[in-house]
C-alpha cells in the first residue's frame, strides 16, 4: 500500500526555509523584498524578474509563460520534471522531515 504524503505539512516545512530552498534551486536569483527573482531555468531567459516565488506564501509565477502554483512543492514538481508526490518527497528528505500522514 502507499503511504498518504502530507502536503500541507511539507509545504509549511518548506515555507519556513524558502530562502535556503530558493538559494538551492535558483541560484542566480536575488531577494527582493519578499520575492525571490530569478530566470526561469527551464527555458532560454535572459531577464531576472520573469520567474517570481513570493517567499512569504509561496506562490509562484512565470510572468513570461503564465506558468505558476501555490507552493513550493509545486516549484520542486516544474523545476525538477516530478509528480507533486514526487516533489513533496524530495522536498521532505531535503529537509528532514516526515513527508508521510501519520
Amino acid at each position: 500500500m502507499r503511504r498518504r504524503v502530507n502536503f500541507e505539512q511539507v509545504a509549511r516545512a518548506a515555507l519556513s526555509r524558502s530562502g535556503i530552498l530558493l538559494e538551492r534551486w535558483l541560484p542566480d536569483g536575488r531577494r527582493e523584498g519578499t520575492e525571490w527573482v530569478a530566470r526561469n531555468p527551464r527555458r532560454i531567459d535572459r531577464r531576472h524578474g520573469s520567474l517570481k516565488v513570493n517567499m512569504r506564501t509561496g506562490k509562484w509565477a512565470d510572468f513570461a509563460t503564465g506558468e505558476g502554483g501555490r507552493d513550493l512543492i509545486a516549484l520542486a514538481a516544474f523545476l525538477f520534471d516530478l509528480s507533486q508526490r514526487e516533489a513533496a518527497i524530495k522536498v521532505s528528505d531535503m529537509l528532514g522531515v516526515n513527508p508521510f500522514v501519520k
